[in-house]
C-alpha cells in the first residue's frame, strides 16, 4: 500500500492521508472480484483517503464500522467519489454503514474516512471493500475440443462444465462465508472495546466513590472528636479567657 498527497479542492491538505490499494487478491473466476479489508486508525482532525482503480460496470461493495474510540462516540464520516470528483456517497458521523454502487466510468475512485469533527478522539475503523465484475468466459477451448473429439466427448465436456461450475459456486460460498466471518469479528471487536471501556469507567467511578467516602468519614471523625476536646489548656494560654 502506497501513501501519497494530492490536491483536494476546498480541503486542508494537512488533514488528509491519501493511500492507494495494491496487492489486491482475486477471489474467484467466473464472476471475478477484488477484495480488501483493513483496520485503520484515523487521528483526530484528520481525513484518511484511499484510491482504487475501477472499470466501468464493475460493482463497488464497501462496508465499514467504527470499532474503537479513545473518547466520545463510535462514529465517523465517510465519502466516496468518482474519478471526476463527483460525490457518490456522503455519510456524516455514523457508527457503521454499507454501500453498493455500479461504476459508470473507469478511473481511480476515492474513499475517505473523515474524523475532522473530533478534537481529541481518534477512531479505529474496520472496512471491507469488494469490487465485482463480469469476466468473459473463454469457451474456445471447449468448442475446439468438442469438434476435435466429436459427439462422443459431449457427455465428458458437460461433466467438466458441471464440475467447474460446482467448484466456482463452492469458492463463491467460501469467499462469502469468510467475508461474513471478518465482519462478525469486527462486530465482536467493537463490542469488546465497548465492554472494556464501560468496565474502566465503572472501576474509575467506584474508586472515586470509595476515596470520597473515606475522606468524608475521616472528616466526620475529626469533627466529632473536636466536639469533645478539653478547652482548659486554651484558658491557660489565652489571658482573660473564661468559660
Amino acid at each position: 500500500m502506497n501513501r501519497r498527497n494530492n490536491d483536494t479542492e476546498g480541503t486542508d491538505l494537512s488533514k488528509i492521508n491519501f493511500r492507494t490499494f495494491t496487492n489486491i487478491r482475486p477471489v474467484h473466476h467466473v464472476v471475478f472480484a477484488y477484495e480488501k479489508d483493513m483496520t485503520i486508525i484515523v487521528q483526530p482532525g484528520k481525513i484518511d483517503c484511499f484510491f482504487h482503480k475501477v472499470v466501468a460496470d464493475e460493482i463497488i461493495d464497501i462496508e465499514y464500522q467504527v470499532i474503537d474510540s479513545t473518547h466520545g462516540d463510535l462514529d465517523i464520516s465517510f465519502q466516496m467519489a468518482d474519478p471526476t470528483g463527483r460525490m457518490i456517497v456522503a455519510d456524516f458521523k455514523k457508527p457503521e454503514n454499507s454501500h453498493r454502487h455500479t461504476a459508470t466510468i473507469e478511473g481511480d475512485y476515492r474513499f475517505c474516512f473523515d474524523n475532522s469533527f473530533s478534537t481529541f478522539s481518534k477512531k479505529t475503523v474496520f472496512f471491507d471493500m469488494l469490487i465485482e465484475g463480469e469476466e468473459p468466459e473463454d469457451r474456445d477451448y471447449d468448442d475446439d475440443k468438442e469438434m476435435e473429439l466429436g459427439n462422443a466427448a459431449e457427455t465428458y465436456m458437460m461433466r467438466v462444465r458441471d464440475i467447474s461450475e460446482s467448484v466456482t459456486r463452492v469458492k463463491d460460498k467460501v469467499s462469502t462465508a469468510r467475508r461474513l466471518q471478518e465482519l462478525h469479528s469486527a462486530h465482536e471487536a467493537r463490542d469488546r472495546n465497548l465492554a472494556e471501556d464501560m468496565c474502566t469507567r465503572v472501576l474509575k467511578w467506584s474508586i472515586g466513590h470509595v476515596v470520597l467516602m473515606l475522606l468524608v468519614g475521616i472528616t466526620q471523625v475529626i469533627f466529632v472528636k473536636s466536639l469533645f476536646e478539653d478547652t482548659r489548656n486554651y484558658r491557660k494560654l489565652v489571658p482573660g479567657f473564661s468559660s
